[in-house]
């Protein structure tokens, strides 16, 4: 008997069954806020832009290095000549003429030059190259960073409107139950028609906010699938962000902003590099020694030897110039103090927007404790109010304020949550730790 009831137990776990899957199967889909940070990673043009930018200064690095190594040049020419060349000369009363070169002649020469003494500018210009793709990707790492938070904000605001809207939907539907409530006691005389008439206005007004809420939610997705390069009337499904845990003090999270804030160490090496280059100027006033060689064929069957080998050891110092490589100097050098003060006004707001942030952490998390609170009182106040309606002992009125601040209530705990993860988000990118 027990083997003839097992198919039909089954039967009827087939569909619980299939209910689990479904949800389980709604949550594996359900987007994390890494996932969305990886997404954006990959799509976001803006990127992809500093990036190439990166890969720029890479290049330049790499060009600056190969100045250190041997330049090979090859030469070749025909030259056609509407004479021959010839030389004159006066002997024992006679004139004399000789050619010297062929009229019409090909011509090839391949020479190597190895710089040996360049004044610095070699290597100084290779400093101020790598310090110029190292502030390239401390940009880099700023520009991620920034993104991130801009894809949190999308995502903590596409959280948000889901959320209220599911308030206003519990208002539509908490006043539409009160209304069926106050049209049976109304029909039975038991309250006047004014109440009735305002518990239908107070549901149509919920009604037009759950409109907006749900109006909200269709922007702040759409803004969400635009960071992540998708189309913006695609579904969105996100995980909760819960806040994160308590910060630590304000004036270690301060230190540690003010050594790890990619923008400043960018600035650092953006000034670093304008030193380099001032050294690679300063350079072009110093002797250049380089060491040359190769081979030439000039064509001609006048000469004895039509090909030669050669090595040439060359000096060139440059030794006055009006003052033009040192007013050089000088404005790469300024433009360098330039970027010394906006990097201490920069640490300046740093300072401000870790403090800022620090500020919002701990007010929103106070906030939370006291909408928690709340919640469960204005739950009980609307209970209670609506028996005490029921049984004619407080007004209609009474009923719609119990209501509105258990809405309220519900708002403001909401907002408190997403605000304190938002804050804490906000924080760890002052920081420079997102």
């Amino acid at each position: 008997m027990n083997s003839a009831h097992h198919p039909k137990r089954l039967r009827g776990l087939l569909p619980l069954a299939g209910l689990a899957t479904a949800l389980l199967a709604g949550n594996a889909t359900a987007e994390s806020l890494q996932q969305a940070w990886d997404t954006a990673l990959v799509t976001d043009r803006g990127l992809k832009a500093v990036r190439e930018t990166t890969a720029a200064a890479a290049s330049l690095l790499e060009a600056a290095r190969s100045n250190r190594l041997p330049n090979v040049s090859v030469e070749a020419g025909y030259t056609a000549l509407d004479n021959a060349p010839a030389f004159k000369a006066e002997l024992l009363g006679q004139s004399l003429q000789m050619p010297m070169a062929q009229q019409n002649s090909a011509a090839y020469k391949a020479m190597a030059t190895l710089p040996l003494y360049t004044g610095g500018r070699i290597e100084r210009g290779i400093d101020a190259a790598a310090a110029g793709l190292e502030a390239a990707r401390q940009g880099e790492t700023a520009d991620v960073q920034s993104l991130k938070l801009r894809v949190a904000d999308a995502y903590v605001n596409g959280l948000r409107a889901a959320r209220m809207l599911r308030v206003a939907e519990s208002h539509v539907e908490s006043l539409a139950a009160h209304a069926r409530d106050v049209e049976n006691l109304h029909e039975q005389g038991m309250v006047a028609r004014s109440d009735l008439l305002s518990v239908r206005v107070a549901l149509a007004d919920a009604r037009q906010k759950a409109l907006q809420a749900a109006n909200a939610l269709d922007l702040a997705r759409a803004a969400y699938n635009r960071l992540l390069g998708r189309p913006l009337d695609q579904t969105v499904s996100l995980d909760e962000l819960a806040p994160e845990a308590g910060p630590v003090s304000l004036a270690r999270l301060t230190d540690q902003a003010l050594v790890q804030r990619s923008e400043l160490a960018a600035l650092a090496r953006q000034i670093e590099a304008l030193r380099h280059q001032a050294a690679v100027v300063r350079g072009e006033n110093r002797p250049q020694l380089a060491l040359s060689g190769g081979y030439g064929y000039q064509q001609n069957r006048y000469q004895l030897h039509e090909g030669q080998w050669m090595v040439t050891l060359g000096a060139r110092w440059n030794l006055f110039d009006g003052g033009v490589v040192s007013h050089r100097v000088g404005a790469v050098e300024r433009q360098a103090e330039a970027l010394t003060e906006q990097r201490e006004e920069l640490a300046s707001v740093v300072a401000l927007q870790v403090r800022q942030s620090w500020l919002d952490v701990e007010e929103t998390r106070k906030r939370i404790e006291v909408t928690r609170s709340a919640i469960d009182q204005a739950e009980e106040n609307l209970r209670v109010v609506r028996d005490r309606y029921a049984d004619g002992l407080s007004t209609h009125t009474e009923v719609l304020d119990a209501e509105t601040l258990r809405v309220n209530s519900e708002a403001n705990h909401a907002a408190a949550r997403y605000d304190a993860a938002l804050a804490g988000l906000r924080l760890r990118r002052a920081v420079g730790d997102l």
